[in-house]
This record gives structure tokens, sequence and C-alpha cells, in this order.
């Protein structure tokens, strides 16, 4: 993919269009220089190098794309990119990040973002419009054929962006997907298939992708045990912390001393044991959709571990990730003396496709399946680097 950017809008790398010298293999990020870039730069390393890794590579949690590739940021306006770290993806990993969406950047600092992401550069010339002249009946068994494998279908994410989400469909133009498809995202496993597939075939697949797209609702209002309107941070005083805390304690068997299954944890749940269940995402996925009677306390923002009780009950973190940044949160509480702390192994989608209690804001869209854990069998990983060469 491209440079660097945060856990956000980028959330879909299909790949781009760019000069054929843009095929050379992605460069490092170049230094911050501008104050604009170097707050993002701070930035990106409090609230987006956990996913997108530490020089913008990408795929170091939850299919989060290359923010690095040549391809991305050539096609990436700016507008594309503010409206992915503003809103995210929801139903992925990317949450929204910005205050009037429950996250904790204003205006600047997304702009600063981008500046970081942009390395310096000019935003990209915009793309021309011109919408698809493909047929979405001729595009799905080419997308089923060659793509889904790696990018999933509506109802199940696989192992690479998630090109079904509403959020990114809303955000990608026919040009941009066009770009992506023929170009690839050199430094990448996502190959461009201008070679493999004719134009006709390609517009066909454009076609069928378009026809995915959903309108998307509005981001839903900060809800109980979220961010306060004001913004002055995290709080979980309207919320009970203990869920069931009368009942007994849980016991759990934990995987590498660190992991719980969403069936175990879901037993105990249901069995009205003593738990307590920390969101560690952003707010703003907090509002969207949470297990019911978790509390948020996100993994940028830790003060109000100190509300939570050390007396031996489970302290379970989750996200989406869906390891990462709910072990940022389980690793500092373990680290101010909570022996019985553990992430939740398979997160929070597969929380909810498992038929386990969910709290979810009017008007949500469907979520799709998450990814297998540790991927899908023979299958290259997106991250994992191609011979930009050949």
């Amino acid at each position: 993919m491209t440079r660097t950017r945060l856990v956000l809008a980028i959330g879909l790398v299909v790949s781009l269009v760019v000069p054929a010298s843009s095929h050379a293999a992605s460069p490092a990020p170049a230094p911050a220089t501008s104050p604009a870039a170097v707050n993002g730069a701070a930035l990106y390393g409090k609230y987006c190098q956990v996913c997108h890794g530490t020089t913008l590579e990408g795929y170091a949690a939850d299919n989060a794309p290359s923010l690095r590739s040549a391809t991305f940021l050539a096609t990436a306006s700016d507008a594309f990119l503010r409206a992915a770290i503003e809103h995210g993806r929801a139903g992925t990993a990317m949450a929204g990040y910005a205050r009037q969406d429950g996250g904790p950047l204003d205006p600047p600092d997304v702009a600063a973002l981008i500046a970081y992401i942009r390395g310096g550069a000019a935003a990209p010339k915009p793309l021309p419009r011109k919408p698809s002249t493909g047929t979405a009946a001729k595009g799905a068994p080419l997308y089923t054929a060659n793509c889904q494998r790696c990018h999933g279908t509506v109802e199940q994410r696989a192992n690479a962006v998630h090109l079904a989400n509403p959020m990114f469909l809303a955000d990608a133009s026919d040009a941009f997907l066009r770009v992506a498809v023929t170009q690839g995202r050199p430094g990448t496993a996502m190959e461009g298939w201008g070679g493999k597939l004719s134009t006709a075939e390609i517009e066909d697949v454009v076609a069928y992708l378009r026809s995915w797209a959903r309108a998307v609702p509005p981001p839903p209002g900060v809800v109980s045990g979220g961010a306060p309107p004001s913004g002055e941070g995290p709080f979980v005083e309207n919320v009970p912390v203990v869920i069931n805390p009368h009942g007994p304690q849980a016991e759990f068997t934990l995987r590498e001393d660190r992991y719980v299954s969403v069936a175990d944890v879901g037993k105990a749940y249901d069995e009205k044991k003593r738990l307590v269940l920390i969101d560690a995402r952003t707010t703003s996925d907090y509002s969207r959709l949470h297990i019911t009677g978790a509390i948020s306390i996100p993994y940028f923002d830790m003060h109000d571990l100190d509300k939570i009780p050390n007396d031996g009950t489970w302290v379970i973190a989750y996200c989406a990730c869906p390891h990462h940044v709910s072990g940022i949160v389980m690793e500092e509480l373990r680290k101010r003396g909570y022996p019985h702390a553990a992430v939740l192994d398979e997160g929070v989608f597969a929380w909810q496709q498992q038929g386990h209690p969910i709290t979810a804001a009017p008007g949500q869209l469907p979520v799709a399946a998450p990814p297998p854990l540790g991927g899908a069998s023979g299958l290259p990983k997106p991250g994992d680097l191609l011979d930009d060469r050949r």
C-alpha cells in the first residue's frame, strides 16, 4: 500500500493506478519536517502504529493496510484519508477517530496525520470521474475466482482488506477501485491484475464491487460508558464496572497465559459469573456496538483502570483486532498487579457471531463474520512482501 496512515480510512487497499515508475518497491516514510507532520508522527505513534506498523507498512493487526504503498498514496485523496480517519470502517478494527464520532481527534489532528502519511508530498491530482462501464453480473464470477479467497464476501471477511465494507465503498470511487485492481499495491501481496484481466473484465469487477454499496448510517451518539460529549476522556461512572457483582468468581484456563476463548467467557457470562469486560477500542466503536455490560476504556487513555476491583475477579479486555489493542490494556492491568487479566481471544465480532449478548446502536449495518484466527491456510498474507522487480 502506501505510506503512513493510521488505522484508518485506508481500510482498503484494493489497489490503484499510478505511473509505471511507481511499481518500484514502496519507500519508507520520509522524515517528518513540517510542524504538522511532526505532530502527525506523534499522533500516528499513539493511535495508529499498533495496527498499521512502525513504518506504515501495514498488517501489524487485523488486515490494517499499508499506508506507504506508492499506488495507494498516488490515488487516495485527502478527502478519502480524512473520511477514513474520522469515521473509520464500521465492522472492522478501523475505528472512527473524530471527536464528533466519540474519538480523540480534532480536525487539526486529522490534518496532521494526513501530512505525516503524505511524508511531505502534495496530495495527488484528482482521479478522472469515470463510472464503471462493466456489468456486475459478469464481474461476480471473476471476483469469486480471483479475489474472494483474500478479500472475502459480503458476509465473511478473509485475510485482506474487506472490499464489501459499506464505509469504504462510500469513499472509494470507481476510478480508485479501477486503479487498485489494475496496478495492485507494490510491496504487499496485492498484485496488479492489469496483465491478467482484460480492460472489460476489470470494469466488470469494479461494477460488481460497486453493487455492494449501501447507505451508511450516521455515527451514533456517544453512549453511557463512553466518552462524554465535552471530550474530557473516557469514564465508567454511568455503568456498573462488574457484571454480576454478586455472582461466583469465574475460572479460566488461558491460552499462552494471555487469551481466553469466546466460548469460555460466554459460558461464564451465561452462568452469571462475576466478570469485568473492558472494550479497549475507540469510544466511537463502543458506541456502535459492544458486549452488553462492558465498559469503555480505550487503549490510548487508560486512567479509568483505577476503578477496576483487584479482588480476584477476572478482567477480560477485548477489541476487534482481535488481540492488539486489548493486549495493551491487559498488559497494563498486569503491570498494575492484576493477575486475573486476559484478552478475549477471537474478539468482539466473533462474540457477536456466536450469539452472545451485544448492545448495538439503532440502524447499524450487519457486520461481516471476522477472519478466521491465523488466516486462511495456504494463502499469502497481504502484508507479505512480493518481489516488486518481477
